[in-house]
């Protein structure tokens, strides 16, 4: 089928987009001016999109469009969304546009009563509220305008769930004393309350979604609508206003690492999903620089090994241009995911180790925070540095919330908790008799081993306290100071011990231990591994780790090679994919911003549980046959060299 005949794919079944916005302001002058159907024509050619998402309101709250309904920029020169539209469609393209939500500086500056007010009744010069009007009179009619004139197929709602806030407007506070009855409104952490209004607070954000997602699912059925960053790890929560597809896009600094973090988390949520990269980033000053080829291929490995989508974030010229460098650039990191599309869509995870989020210690220290959704720094250190070292040892990690793993907690060998506080109560007994069971549980910290306390077989000494700790791993010391839980085995075994000083003769404490609970193990390092690995990275604590979790879970796959080799194991059609991903050299400092060269990982051995010998195994994506031995239920293969990424197909 030609590609001028080709049918636009749904989010669903799309793989790699493109996204452009522009966020028109009051004082752009040339919006449009540059942007020609032959510019857009070469970029569909080139780099072949699934879709693409053009800039239609930005934050500012103008759009690029001509609107009867809002508020157009002046400098509009030419309809750029209907010049994109005439294309996209030729080529069989999806068109998405760029929507900012409640982030509208326009609406509330014409409209004041939409804003929402803070605690001392304050109208916000950003931020509309969403107990009001804004979304029957403006959202909604704004979207089916866009489709009328348009007829684009969705939207990705930008500046909506991240962006609101606790609202104190007068609708907001009759309805709370209506269902609550009290007479005085919460207004900070310590009034009476807080925990009430603030969950009644996301609870009406989410039916103001609900309204306008469900408004224009009833205009055009087939339009599809993802709010950026809900029900992601910004909002940890089951899935109830129906949403399409989940997006997010992953700022600049440190890229690579926050996917792997991100992506996991998607993966898990059983919805279609994708995430997006940024195409440049931020030096130390702010400087807007821009990632090469090699940065932008690496951080798609990251994504489409967990079966997601990708797309490249750019901004053209105000006056719409993308240059031919930009487009060179799209192409090439095109030609690299679909090289890998099809041992990466479609794709489901293979059931190694589980780490665990606590969407109840999540929201509790939103809350503290006053805040309704992510982004919350520092509360998911512990989670993130649990990661790394997982990844470095070369496991296979996914990433379940408290909701998710209640369903899918048997298929998981070894789950692991990190520095958690709270536990949902049903989370508790759901592990405990997971290990009763014969499962595998790992607790990281003082705190969450004090969850657990009654089933570790330890006794507890006294209360945790701050104090300093080395640990001694291949004979080198790792710091690990912070806050330990002193403990006497009883049924359990000390696996690992703690040192207060370098002087490795003395005062020897019990750091780790294992107890058989039942069927199972059920292991806990009293000390704050997590969130010291997220801050260090110290191999000793690496190693530390994974001497714990050998005694815990057996992998499928093994692998000889450098920690800078994440390890991804996949399914599809029955087929056992191991995806490879070469961190190394990754962007992580503001000093650095960008990579133009990723060192090659050589000389990679893998050893595989497999009863049965393999009809075949080769290397993605060069559909290589790949030198390998089957022996005694292991397959032993060697991978020559791993550039950025590889996925080795065992077909049975």
């Amino acid at each position: 089928m030609s590609r001028e005949k080709r049918r636009a794919l749904s989010r669903k079944e799309a793989f790699f987009g493109l996204h452009f916005d522009l966020h028109p302001t009051e004082k752009d002058t040339e919006l449009g001016a540059d942007l020609i159907e032959e510019m857009v024509e070469k970029l569909l050619c080139e780099v072949k999109p699934d879709y693409v998402q053009y800039d239609c309101k930005g934050h500012p709250g103008y759009t690029g469009y001509p609107t009867k309904i809002g508020w157009s920029s002046p400098g509009i020169k030419k309809d750029s969304l209907m010049i994109w539209r005439k294309i996209t469609r030729r080529h069989g393209v999806a068109l998405f546009i760029h929507y900012s939500g409640l982030w509208d500086e326009a609406a509330v500056k014409h409209h004041p009563e939409w804003a929402r007010v803070d605690a001392c009744g304050r109208r916000d010069d950003k931020i509309a509220s969403f107990f009001g009007p804004y979304a029957d009179e403006l959202v909604i009619p704004q979207l089916k305008e866009v489709i009328d004139l348009y007829d684009v197929d969705g939207a990705w709602i930008d500046g909506d769930s991240w962006a609101a806030k606790l609202d104190w407007c007068e609708e907001a506070r009759k309805e709370f004393k209506k269902l609550t009855g009290v007479k005085e409104i919460p207004e900070k952490l310590s009034d009476p309350y807080w925990e009430e209004w603030m969950e009644f607070q996301r609870r009406k954000y989410l039916e103001y979604v609900k309204r306008y997602v469900n408004a224009v699912h009833k205009y055009k059925p087939e339009f599809e609508i993802a709010v950026n960053w809900l029900y992601t790890t910004f909002a940890p929560l089951p899935i109830e206003v129906p949403v399409d597809f989940l997006s997010g896009d992953v700022t600049p600094e440190s890229t690579v690492d926050a996917l792997r973090f991100e992506a996991r988390y998607l993966s898990s949520t059983g919805m279609p999903w994708d995430l997006m990269t940024w195409g440049f980033t931020r030096g130390k000053g702010r400087q807007r620089v821009f990632k090469p080829v090699v940065q932008l291929m690496q951080e798609a490995a990251i994504v489409i090994s967990q079966g997601g989508g990708f797309s490249i974030y750019y901004q053209p010229t105000r006056s719409g241009w993308i240059d031919c460098w930009m487009i060179r650039t799209m192409a090439e990191v095109a030609r690299f995911c679909r090289a890998r599309q099809e041992v990466s869509q479609g794709t489901k995870t293979v059931p190694q180790v589980a780490l665990l989020l606590s969407s109840t210690e999540y929201f509790i220290k939103l809350n503290r925070a006053g805040r309704l959704f992510g982004p919350l720094g520092g509360v998911y250190d512990s989670i993130q540095g649990l990661l790394h070292a997982l990844l470095e040892l070369h496991y296979s990690v996914d990433i379940l919330a408290e909701h998710h793993i209640r369903e899918r907690v048997k298929e998981y060998p070894l789950i692991i908790v990190p520095e958690w506080e709270v536990l949902d109560e049903g989370t508790i007994k759901l592990l405990v008799n997971y290990v009763k069971e014969g499962g595998s549980l790992l607790l990281i910290g003082a705190r969450t081993a004090s969850i657990f306390r009654d089933y570790l077989g330890v006794e507890f000494i006294g209360d945790s306290v701050e104090e300093v700790a080395y640990i001694r791993s291949h004979d080198v010391l790792g710091w690990l100071g912070g806050l330990w839980q002193d403990v006497k085995p009883i049924s359990a075994k000390c696996i690992e011990v703690r040192f207060p000083s370098i002087d490795t003769r003395k005062g020897a404490k019990c750091a780790a231990t294992i107890n058989e609970l039942g069927k199972g193990l059920i292991g806990a390092v009293y000390g704050p591994l997590g969130s010291t690995y997220y801050h260090l990275h110290v191999p000793a604590l690496r190693n530390f780790l994974g001497n714990i979790v050998k005694r815990l879970f057996k992998p499928i796959v093994e692998i000889s090679g450098p920690p800078c080799v994440d390890v991804i194991l996949r399914c599809k059609e029955k087929k056992l994919l191991i995806h490879l991903v070469n961190v190394s050299g990754k962007q992580t400092s503001p000093n650095y911003a960008v990579v133009d060269f990723i060192p090659p990982v050589n000389s990679l051995t893998l050893s595989i549980e497999l009863p049965e010998k393999p009809k075949s195994i080769y290397l993605i994506p060069d559909k290589k046959i790949l030198p390998s031995e089957w022996r005694n239920g292991k397959l032993l293969v060697t991978i020559q060299q791993l550039d950025i990424h590889a996925v080795v197909v065992v077909e049975p």
